[in-house]
């Protein structure tokens, strides 16, 4: 972790508009728009890009995707640029939070995966790129993407040490963890052989 340099009040600030920036539904607000029906009833009820992919659309999916991992991304970089390194990771942080639990849908969201892959792109990007690589091959090989996201989730403390960013790799283990325990169920299913292959609605 850094050094926490920035005055207490500002960092409340940048955690309050991380949680903000995160907690925008984008995968429910995309498949209303593109009139692909309500995502709470569709798949598992999830507010992100494999459940989105469950409408049929791709290109939902994908705009799903790229936003979700943006705004964990853009709360980074703004509060690195106006702020500072610890900032930053607070702000990232609380994005994350506040896409898994955002309050305008009763602290109900998603699993956290695009926005924990856009957020370590920009906090650290020779980690965030092998943190996609990692979910990438774990996905392809197994065609489960909670397999894909849990491989990706757990490798990126060990990616952070290997590529001398042990300052992100305590909010890496962190996020980790959170990953792990919103996948719970999937895990589950997983045992069992009962968890649904990329693709499948």
């Amino acid at each position: 972790m850094p050094a926490f340099e920035t005055p207490a009040t500002l960092l409340i600030l940048w955690a309050v508009i991380g949680y903000g920036l995160g907690s925008v539904p984008f995968g429910l607000l995309l498949t209303r728009a593109m009139g692909l029906g309500n995502l709470r009833d569709i798949g598992s009820g999830s507010i992100g890009t494999t459940n989105v992919l469950r409408t049929g659309s791709k290109k939902a999916a994908a705009l799903t995707l790229l936003l979700d991992g943006g705004k964990g991304a853009v709360a980074v970089l703004l509060a690195r640029t106006l702020a500072g390194e610890d900032a930053a990771q607070l702000a990232g942080l609380m994005a994350f939070i506040g896409h898994c639990f955002p309050i305008w849908l009763g602290f109900k969201g998603g699993k956290g995966v695009a926005t924990f892959l856009g957020l370590m792109l920009a906090l650290a990007w020779p980690v965030g790129i092998a943190c996609c690589l990692s979910w990438l091959v774990s996905a392809a090989l197994s065609r489960i993407s909670s397999i894909g996201a849990l491989g990706a989730a757990l490798s990126t403390p060990l990616w952070a040490l290997l590529l001398n960013r042990s300052d992100t790799a305590v909010l890496a283990a962190l996020l980790a963890a959170i990953v792990v325990w919103r996948h719970s169920a999937n895990i589950i299913r997983i045992r069992a052989g009962t968890e649904p292959r990329i693709g499948q609605k």
